[in-house]
């Protein structure tokens, strides 16, 4: 007793070019493969870099070689980004460090110096 499907038997189709291919459920009207034209900007935005590197002549090494390391240049520059970023804010901290030390252990001329210059900021502003 056996309760499985009968197996799918493949045709083989024999293409225009002599070369022969299987091929399941094929239509009664089966003309040969499909071949899609698309333009350039149909194209989805990562695949427009590659069509039109290799509509420009360059190899599929330059392609592949470009889809290999894009990934990892945005990666690098997301990293140097972030460094920066951080340099920043450690700078930003030790300004402010440096202000709240120097204003506290300021000398009475330092202190009216502050005040002479707030009190111009308040006459201009």
């Amino acid at each position: 007793m056996n309760h499985l499907p009968e197996p799918v038997r493949p045709s083989v189709v024999q293409l225009p070019d002599g070369t022969h291919v299987y091929a399941e459920n094929l239509p009664a009207t089966y003309a040969g493969p499909q071949v899609v034209h698309q333009h350039i900007h149909q194209a989805a935005p990562d695949k427009t870099v590659q069509r039109l590197a290799l509509g420009s002549g360059v190899g599929a090494g330059a392609v592949a070689t470009g889809v290999y390391y894009g990934p990892l240049l945005i990666s690098a520059l997301t990293a140097i980004a972030a460094n920066f970023a951080f340099l920043a804010f450690l700078a930003l901290m030790l300004g402010w460090g440096v202000h709240t030390v120097v204003k506290s252990i300021g000398s009475p001329e330092g202190t009216q110096a502050v005040k002479n210059v707030r009190n111009v900021r308040r006459k201009r502003g």
